[in-house]
C-alpha cells in the first residue's frame, strides 16, 4: 500500500513514505532533499544516470535536480526524506555561497542517524526548538561529508527563461514569448533548457506551479486560493499534478500539516 505522510517544523518538511505501486513523475524541488532508505530499494534516474539506494542508503538531492522515483521491485520501499530550504541550510552552515552534494548516494551510519533523529522529531511533532537543535547536529555532520561549492552556474539565457516562467505561474506557458525574448527558435530553446536542467520547459513550469501551490497551502492553509493563484483549472487539476510529485493530493497534504 502506498502511503505518504508530511509534517513540517522549524522550516523543514519531513516525509515518511511507503511505496509499492506508486511512481514519481520526473520533477525537481527547490529545496535540498536528504533522505534514508529504510526498507527495499529506491530506484530513480538522476542527471541521466540510474541510481539505486539500498537499505540504509542516504539519498542526497541538490535544489532543482530533476529526478523520478519508484520501488525497485514488488517487495516495495519505505523511506524518510527531509526537505530543507537552501537559505536555511546555508544559514545553519554559516556559508554564503550555495553548496552542492557531489555524490547522490552514500552510506554513513552517523549521518544516517542524524537524518532519522530529525525526521522522527518532526513527524512526531516534537518541540520546534528540539528540531532546530537536531538540524544543527545534522548539518555539522553534513559539512564533514561530500559538499562542494556550487560551480554549476546557470546559463544566462536559462536563468532569464526561469525568471520569466516564475513570473507567469498563474497563466498558461507562453513559449513563443520566451523564445522571442531570448532570440531562439522554439526547438532551440527546448533543447537548450533540457540540456541544462534535465527537464523540458513545460515540465519545469508545471513543477514551479505545483511548488507554488504547496508553499501557499503551507502558508495560508487554504487549498482553493492556491488553485487560483497558481493557475490551475480547479482542485481536481491541482490534485492530479500534486500527487504525481508528492504522492498525495493537496487536500491530504494539508490534512497532515494541520
Amino acid at each position: 500500500m502506498d502511503k505518504f505522510i508530511y509534517k513540517r517544523s522549524a522550516g523543514i518538511t519531513a516525509l515518511s513514505a511507503s511505496m509499492s505501486e506508486f511512481k514519481y513523475k520526473k520533477h525537481a524541488h527547490k529545496e535540498y532533499a536528504i533522505g534514508v532508505t529504510l526498507r527495499g530499494i529506491q530506484h530513480y534516474n538522476l542527471d541521466g544516470n540510474l541510481q539505486l539506494s539500498y537499505q540504509n542508503g542516504i539519498m542526497l538531492f541538490n535544489p532543482e535536480q530533476a529526478h523520478d522515483g519508484m520501488a525497485h521491485d514488488k517487495s516495495g520501499l519505505d523511506y524518510v526524506m527531509l526537505y530543507i530550504e537552501p537559505q536555511l541550510l546555508l544559514e545553519v552552515m554559516e556559508k554564503k555561497d550555495i553548496v552542492r552534494f557531489s555524490t547522490p548516494i552514500m552510506y554513513d551510519r552517523r549521518l544516517e542517524q542524524r537524518i532519522l533523529n530529525l525526521s522522527q522529531a518532526i513527524l512526531s511533532e516534537k518541540d520546534e526548538a528540539l528540531c532546530s537543535e537536531l538540524l544543527l547536529s545534522l548539518t555539522d555532520n553534513l559539512i564533514q561529508t561530500n559538499l562542494s561549492t556550487d560551480d554549476k552556474k546557470d546559463n544566462t539565457l536559462i536563468r532569464k527563461a526561469k525568471d520569466m516562467l516564475h513570473a507567469n505561474l498563474e497563466q498558461v506557458l507562453k513559449l513563443d514569448e520566451i523564445c522571442k525574448e531570448l532570440d531562439l527558435s522554439k526547438f532551440q530553446f527546448i533543447r537548450l533548457f533540457k540540456a541544462h536542467t534535465g527537464i523540458s520547459p513545460y515540465q519545469y513550469f508545471l513543477n514551479c506551479k505545483i511548488e507554488c501551490a504547496k508553499q501557499l497551502i503551507e502558508k495560508n492553509k487554504d487549498i482553493y486560493s492556491a488553485v487560483a493563484a497558481c493557475g490551475f483549472v480547479d482542485l481536481t487539476h491541482l490534485n492530479k499534478h500534486f500527487k504525481r510529485v508528492y504522492g498525495t493530493t493537496a487536500f491530504e497534504y494539508i490534512a497532515h500539516l494541520n
